[in-house]
């Protein structure tokens, strides 16, 4: 059997987190995605309008032999000039920074923070991304 087409897209992450209200509040007000859908008071389903961020609440402290090596989840942005303008409002909102805003060799361009539950969360222009994020907006 041929592997099938792949769809070339991830719009989906889950996130255990353990201070379900405080990452809420973070993704929302400081991120600004909607909440799409709450069915309980330990799952809440967050969106930007074009992807889904699940929030689960974790009751257990974590247990390095079952730790989920997730490094970052990324937000893409149209522009370099918006990680900047990101970066400078992550600040005034006293968002803890991992690392400032910076060109990749690929051409790429972001800055990282942490969420309240620590998880690294990146803000990026990928000149690629932006631009099929515009045809298909067209």
């Amino acid at each position: 059997m041929e592997r099938p087409e792949s769809s070339g897209r991830l719009h989906h992450v889950a996130l255990s987190v353990m201070n379900m209200e405080k990452c809420e509040r973070f993704y929302v007000d400081i991120l600004g995605m909607k909440v799409e859908w709450r069915p309980d008071d330990d799952n809440v389903y967050l969106t930007s309008g074009h992807d889904s961020l699940a929030l689960h609440r974790s009751r257990r402290e974590p247990n390095p032999s079952r730790i989920q090596k997730l490094d970052h989840i990324g937000f893409v942005v149209d522009s370099a000039e918006l990680v900047k303008e990101w970066f400078e409002y992550l600040v005034k909102n006293d968002v803890p920074i991992v690392a400032r805003p910076k060109e990749h060799r690929d051409g790429a361009y972001s800055c990282y923070c942490l969420d309240p539950d620590s998880n690294k969360v990146q803000i990026i222009y990928h000149p690629p991304l932006a631009q099929n994020q515009a045809e298909v907006g067209e």
